[in-house]
């Protein structure tokens, strides 16, 4: 009888290996069975903008590619931080999604004390796509370029202003970029929206705007509006008309944009990570996609992007902007 306990002690690492190996069979299956239901894709803002339509656009391409449904949820307030904060609490089994853009993922938690949570909170999958901001002019200050509207603005400091669509949002931190590399002093007007913005610009009380390149050409191809520059190092190719303000040496280094990445919280299991990865990828190679993304004014990101650089870098860049402009909420 002596014989058993020494037959159990010698048993006992076997079994326990046994034990591991049971417990994570259900798991590593589950992964490997990944999607075997419906994933949400939470957008942080109302439907009609840019960031719901490039969720919507994303969304049904990876239905597409994983053989489930993709449901969009508008979970709009606090410049996206409400839906991202929902995916950073959600549990990490790649059925709660999040397209985000910049404002909610790498510049609220720098302006806006109440934001919680960083980037340490999600599982990166990729970056979607871009597009540029535009500076523009009312008609009435009469400057058609940013020759004009640097020489204009550097004789008058303080006399002008420019409006964006809320403190701390890209298009703010835009503006300030263009005011630090131009050493310019014009005063930032906060608005509520696009709307207001586009009315007082083209009802010329405010001189100056910056706005998603997709929501101001509108105005600008009517007329109403004058594109003084795009604000990412090269010009779109959605308007190739339209200069980089990076062609002046006044704002060489000026290269900012508006992105949108697809994230997870943190967490995800690197097989569920993987098998996005790959339906994402196969999204951004697809000459339909990148037609739909053209014409919504967007350039489509490259593939083999390094996230995790991107968002850092990205991050680094805001807070010298944040810093300048000393933005806080």
């Amino acid at each position: 009888m002596t014989c058993f306990p020494s037959l159990v002690a010698r048993l006992a690492p076997v079994l326990c290996g046994l034990l591991a190996l049971a417990g994570a069979a259900p798991a590593a299956a589950a992964d490997a069975a990944y999607p075997a239901k419906p994933i949400t894709l939470i957008v942080g803002y109302p439907p009609g903008g840019s960031t719901d339509l490039m969720g919507r656009l994303v969304g049904a391409e990876l239905a597409n590619r994983l053989g489930q449904p993709v449901v969009i949820e508008n979970l709009g307030g606090a410049g996206g931080t409400i839906g991202a904060q929902k995916v950073a609490n959600a549990a990490p089994d790649g059925y709660t999604l999040l397209v985000g853009a910049n404002n909610e993922l790498a510049i609220a938690r720098l302006v806006t004390r109440s934001v919680k949570y960083d980037l340490r909170q999600f599982t990166p999958i990729g970056l979607i796509g871009s597009q540029p901001m535009v500076l523009v002019a009312s008609t009435s200050t009469g400057v058609k370029n940013t020759a004009e509207f640097s020489q204009l603005v550097a004789k008058n400091p303080g006399r002008f202003s420019y409006g964006s669509s809320g403190v701390g949002t890209a298009l703010h931190l835009a503006g300030e970029m263009v005011k630090e590399q131009g050493r310019l002093f014009m005063t930032h007007i906060p608005y509520r929206g696009v709307a207001p913005l586009t009315s007082d610009l083209v009802g010329n009380n405010i001189e100056f705007g910056v706005f998603v390149l997709s929501s101001g050409l509108p105005q600008i191809r009517a007329g109403k509006l004058v594109a003084l520059g795009t604000t990412e190092a090269k010009r779109s190719p959605a308007t190739p008309d339209i200069p980089a303000l990076a062609e002046s040496p006044q704002f060489k280094n000026v290269d900012i944009s508006s992105w949108f990445a697809l994230m997870g919280p943190a967490g995800l299991p690197q097989p569920v990570v993987a098998r996005l990865k790959k339906a994402l990828t196969e999204t951004l190679q697809s000459p339909d996609f990148r037609q739909k993304m053209l014409a919504a004014g967007s350039g489509v990101a490259d593939p083999n992007l390094n996230i995790d650089k991107f968002l850092g870098d990205e991050v680094a860049k805001y807070r010298k902007i944040v810093q300048f402009a000393k933005i806080e909420e």
